[in-house]
This record gives structure tokens, sequence and C-alpha cells, in this order.
């Protein structure tokens, strides 16, 4: 396989939003000790650290927690994070209100993030997307035109340098793009099982996420990255 021009890495993430996710409610001591418990746990059933750590919602980039999770991510040396600030974002008018409210709140709390997560030396990809390819609103062109978008311009770093004060790297014209796609792909729960006692909640039970799973699947989507000779990754080939 020729050398590729992007790296793509598929992630999970939480499926739609949550608005308390914007309340900022937090005792400091106990999410860093909520943070290392799990991080001590992931170590102990698979023998080695994550390759990368994010936040539910993105809550890792909120005020006052993005200090203790860069901290406690520095303390264990894992490198990657992920920021997400999509490019395109604000042109999406198919986005409802309310949703469009939520992305942006969490791109001010992500650029607000950026100097927090590079003092502990702590990296993310290239690129971010999957907010505007999220449920419903996911399709192979959709997928299609985000990639395409970040792939033929390479302006998103330029535009990023400028909204950051340069807190972002330069691209060379021949470097390999690192891209994370944020996705949900699953199957739908039953109303009465699942939810550790609770029941399950609406995201699980979403018929998107096996939408999702369906697209991510296609036989049209994996040639698409073949012929554009993007790679498909995880954070620990990067």
């Amino acid at each position: 396989m020729p050398q590729p021009t992007v790296r793509l890495i598929v992630t999970g993430d939480d499926f739609g939003y949550c608005l308390r996710r914007n309340r900022g409610c937090h005792i400091g001591n106990k999410v860093d000790q909520e943070l290392r418990g799990q991080v001590d746990l992931f170590c102990e059933l698979t023998g080695h650290l994550p390759h990368h750590m994010d936040g539910h919602q993105h809550v890792h980039v909120l005020p006052g927690i993005r200090d203790i999770f860069a901290q406690v991510l520095s303390d264990f040396g894992i490198k990657y994070t992920r920021v997400p600030i999509e490019p395109g974002l604000h042109d999406c008018d198919w986005i409802g209100q309310q949703l469009m409210e939520f992305y942006l709140q969490v791109e001010k709390d992500a650029f607000n993030s950026i100097d927090v997560f590079r003092r502990h030396g702590i990296r993310w990809t290239d690129i971010y997307i999957g907010l505007t390819t999220m449920g419903e609103n996911m399709s192979i062109s959709n997928i299609q035109r985000v990639i395409e978008n970040a792939i033929a311009t390479r302006k998103v770093k330029q535009h990023l340098d400028i909204s950051c004060g340069k807190k972002f790297r330069s691209l060379q014209d021949d470097a390999i793009l690192t891209m994370e796609l944020m996705v949900h792909p699953g199957y739908c729960s039953f109303p009465e099982e699942g939810g550790c006692g609770e029941g399950p909640d609406e995201f699980s039970m979403s018929a998107d996420r096996f939408h999702e799973l369906q697209t991510l699947k296609e036989s049209k989507l994996l040639k698409y990255y073949e012929d554009k000779n993007i790679q498909l990754c995880s954070f620990k080939d990067l």
C-alpha cells in the first residue's frame, strides 16, 4: 500500500447532547480520584495504559475539569486526547438551534483547553470530525464531504492558528493528515433490558446507532478510503 495521505481514527462517544453538561457541577478532588481510578482499572483489565482518553459529552474540556484531566493524563504518561473542534461546523444549517448551541459551547470549551493540554504535553489529531455526521445525519456522502473538506483545503490548521493565536503547529504540504471521526455505532437495547437496574436510556435505544453501524460497514465507504489512500488506524499507531 502506498504512503497514506490521511490516517483516520474512528472513535465512539456518547450520542446526542446533554444540557446538564454545561452546568459545571463537580468536586475537584472527586474528579481526580475518579479519573485515576478509571485508569487503574483499565490497566488491571487490559495490562496496559490507555492510548488516549477523553470525556463523556466532552466534559474533559469543561472549565474546572480540563486542568485536573490534563494533570492526570500527564502523571500517567497518556499522550492523546480529543479536542472537539470540527471544521465547517458553523456552515451546517441543517443542525437544529438547540443542538448547535450545545456544539458551539463544546467548541468554545475546546479552544480554551488547548493551552492547558499543550502545557502538559498532551496531543490530539490534526482534525476532529463527527458532530455533523452524527445519527441520522450520517451517510457515506456526508462522511466523504467532511473528510474531503479537510484533505482538499488543508486550511483547517491555519484557521485554528489564527483563531487560537498560533496555538497549533502548521502542517507541511506533504505531511500525513491525522483525523478522528467520532461515531456511535451499536444495537438498540430493548425497553426493559439493561441500564444497571434503571432501564436503558434513550441513547441505548436509539435506532440511529444501528444506522451508523450499517453505514460504517458499507463496502462503498471502505472502497472510498482505499481510493483516497486513507488508512484506518488507532491512537497507538500515531
